[in-house]
Parts: C-alpha cells; sequence; structure tokens
C-alpha cells in the first residue's frame, strides 16, 4: 500500500488506549484468553499496561525498579511470578484462577 509524501505513519501502542482500571483489567483479561500458553501476549499487555499509567510511577507502588520492568516485560523478557502478582497489585487487580471448561 503506498502512502502519500506527507502522510506520517505512527506505531499502535495500547498503552495509548488504557485510560482506567477497568480498561486495564479487560485487556488484560483478553490477553489471557488469547494467549498461547507461552505468556508472550500476556507479557505484552502487561507491559502496555504499566506504560499507560506511568512506569516509573507503577514501579515504584510495586516495590520494583525501572530495570525489572525493562527486564522483565521487555520483548525478550520473561517475569517471574512475583513481578507479576507485583504489578497486578499496584494496578489495584487481583489474580484469580477458575477451571477450565471441557467444551
Amino acid at each position: 500500500m503506498a502512502t502519500k509524501e506527507n502522510e506520517k505513519l505512527t506505531r499502535w501502542d495500547a498503552a495509548d488506549y488504557i485510560e482506567d482500571a477497568e480498561d486495564a483489567r479487560l485487556y488484560l483479561n483478553a490477553a489471557i484468553e488469547d494467549d498461547d500458553g507461552d505468556g508472550r501476549m500476556v507479557r505484552r499487555a502487561l507491559a502496555a499496561v504499566v506504560r499507560a499509567q506511568g512506569v516509573s510511577k507503577l514501579m515504584r507502588e510495586a516495590g520494583l525498579s525501572r530495570r525489572t520492568f525493562y527486564e522483565s516485560l521487555g520483548e525478550n523478557g520473561n517475569p517471574s511470578f512475583v513481578a507479576v502478582v507485583k504489578i497486578t497489585h499496584a494496578l489495584g487487580l487481583r489474580l484469580r484462577l477458575e477451571s477450565i471448561k471441557a467444551s
């Protein structure tokens, strides 16, 4: 697809559309549902939510360093379960488990 000379394209970022805790909850739940089992989609969604809330502020509330955010939630990151729990709590969310119903 050709673009006009003066047309500027920008990269879409979910963080630009997450305005409150409910948006964050819905986005993270959708990522959990759609993840193929490797956690990549959940990690990306969690990173977007953290960016939307403000990395420095949220990581401070979670008791984690900014470096931990980039190492854990970056493109090749692998966050610890403790980091995920701390981040979700700082977001005002909690993790819950439910049975997978056979279809």
